[in-house]
């Protein structure tokens, strides 16, 4: 796979510095394939774009899945995972996922972090939708990621890694053969480093999330704008499966025209036994789903939304008031504080909730060992595609993933360190501004065009019109860069206003392409899932004249991401 040769408008590099490995991110995915490569040897830098706990780990609140209880086993969690992908999980992956995830847990336990135990001392574990065992691990109630980031944090500056924070991650470097030879960021504020640099290495982690704030409403903190999806489209890569984007079933309603992030109410919460009910009370999932409220959450949120259009309601309840004050102070703290900081006390009252955007099923294509279409890329967490999570990510097997696909990542990269020694120096960045920028405002413009068209419900007509609102707002960048060479300002704001129209364009591409109803894709004018047609992939690629490639496999499996001798 060859560049794109298409990079963001960004000044020159005005300092660098060297490493054998650069990861990109700091959740469970980036932290982990951090410390694996140190451990390894390997001089490892972290770059991240907040501080190092700011990113969307820390708001996990269920837990992790893993088949850590008594009569469980891999072959359960396969299944139930197999069920909830919708018959497009790639089933390697997947095994891969719950043979090793135990042990990772144990030793992310090792680590530092501390999960609630009962009293004789082992995991309290519960479940969630599609679970049909309780496997999740949970901290602190309902403060998972809060507390794996604690713990991964505190490892990472015990261990002394060198660390970038408050960065932006910018556009991927390469070398004359073409492998990756580390990335150009934008350091914000005052510090060791500040505007844009590089870090120079061979092997490149992308591990920075997802890119919720591609819609209006999100569980995603405002980081979350799909910067290390548009960099591997920048750079070549292969994107697959972004058109199933999970929708959380229950995300506390602030109102029809609330943005940005809101609060989540964890599927931990159904788990423990509360009722999704409608205004009169009435539990519509009932006879929907063998699991009812813990179905699958594409199951769960499709009930919400019928029942919303059935009574022209903008919202439906959680009723968990059966719990009584001290389950909720004990088991749900956060969202107890959540609720009661929007004047909404669930102790006493049912919780308003209405699916919002939450995870990316899809992203940067890589396989078993993390390995992307480009040499030297690897991808891990929310921002990559394994073949896990198939057309629906099921409950809590995020976190696991970012765990056992990092510590992959990482003895890969210290397996083939040696093929690749540090180069000196990349090939210059040139100094044609490649790509225009997009003024900050537009961002808001993306988000509702996408909420509007690319949401929960879809149709041909919907996703129409949000490609061509898409479309124009690329034209009409492209337009002014042609005809007087100016752009807009490059700065924090115009760089994420850019990455976000760049993943909206493949999001509705895949979207449009796909024309059936499975997982978290819901095409109301193609209701039915269609195996004989559509149990197949959508890939996606950046042309060098930045229109997008798209194509569909023609089986359920990947081909190779890398076919080089010197890569296998």
């Amino acid at each position: 796979m060859t560049s794109t040769g298409i990079r963001l408008h960004a000044p020159a590099p005005g300092w660098s510095i060297d490493a054998d490995v650069v990861v990109v991110g700091s959740g469970v995915a980036g932290l982990t394939a951090a410390l694996r490569c140190e451990a390894a040897g390997l001089t490892t830098v972290v770059v991240t774009k907040a501080r190092l706990d700011d990113g969307s780990t820390r708001w996990a609140q269920g837990g992790i899945a893993a088949a850590l209880g008594e009569g469980d086993t891999p072959a359960q969690h396969l299944d139930d995972t197999l069920v909830a992908g919708a018959g497009l999980c790639d089933e390697e992956a997947v095994r891969i996922l719950v043979t090793e995830g135990p042990d990772a847990v144990r030793r992310l336990i090792a680590t530092g972090a501390h999960f609630d135990e009962s009293t004789d001392g082992r995991l309290e574990l519960t479940r969630e939708g599609g679970h049909h065992r309780r496997r999740i691990a949970h901290a602190g109630g309902d403060a998972t990621g809060a507390e794996i980031s604690r713990a991964l944090v505190e490892a990472v500056r015990a261990r002394g890694l060198r660390t970038i924070e408050n960065a932006l991650v910018l556009d991927l470097l390469t070398d004359a053969a073409g492998r990756t030879a580390g990335v150009t960021l934008h350091v914000m504020g005052e510090g060791q480093h500040d505007g844009v640099g590089a870090v120079h290495a061979p092997a490149v982690v992308l591990a920075t999330g997802g890119m919720g704030q591609v819609f209006s409403a999100t569980t995603n903190p405002a980081v979350s704008t799909g910067d290390g999806v548009a960099l591997a489209l920048r750079a070549g890569a292969e994107v697959s499966d972004l058109e199933f984007v999970q929708f959380h079933p229950t995300v506390l309603f602030l109102g029809a025209d609330a943005e940005g992030q809101q609060p989540l109410v964890s599927e931990a919460v159904r788990g423990e036994g509360a009722h999704l009910v409608d205004a009169d009370g009435v539990r519509f999932m009932l006879g929907q789903h063998e699991l009812a409220e813990l179905a699958p959450r594409d199951i769960v949120a499709k009930g919400i939304m019928r029942r919303m259009r059935e009574r022209d309601a903008e919202h439906m309840y959680l009723d968990a008031r059966h719990f009584g004050a001290e389950m909720w102070e004990h088991r749900f703290p956060t969202i107890l504080a959540a609720c009661r900081a929007h004047g909404i006390d669930p102790v006493t009252e049912p919780v308003p909730v209405a699916p919002a955007a939450h995870y990316a099923s899809g992203g940067v294509r890589t396989d078993s060992r993390g390995r992307t279409t480009v040499p030297g890329l690897y991808a891990c967490g929310e921002v990559a595609c394994t073949g896990v999570h198939g057309a629906n990510r099921l409950a809590s097997n995020s976190l696991l993933e970012g765990l056992v696909y990092a510590e992959r990542i990482a003895a890969d990269i210290a397996r083939t360190g040696t093929l690749h020694p540090r180069e000196p120096q990349p090939l210059p960045v040139t100094e044609r501004p490649a790509h225009p920028l997009l003024a900050p405002e537009t961002r808001f413009t993306i988000q509702r065009a996408m909420t509007r068209g690319a949401g929960v419900l879809r149709s041909a007509a919907s996703l129409a019109e949000a490609a061509d609102r898409l479309h124009r707002l690329h034209a009409d960048a492209r337009d002014a860069l042609d005809e007087n060479g100016k752009t807009a300002e490059p700065g924090v704001d115009t760089w994420e206003a850019t990455n976000l129209l760049c993943v909206a364009r493949v999001l509705v591409a895949a979207a449009q392409r796909r024309e059936e109803t499975r997982g978290c894709h819901w095409r109301e004018d193609r209701p039915e899932r269609d195996d004989t047609v559509w149990r197949r992939h959508i890939v996606v690629r950046l042309n060098p004249d930045r229109s997008l490639a798209v194509r569909t496999t023609d089986t359920t499996d990947f081909p190779p991401t890398l076919t080089r001798p010197q890569e296998q």
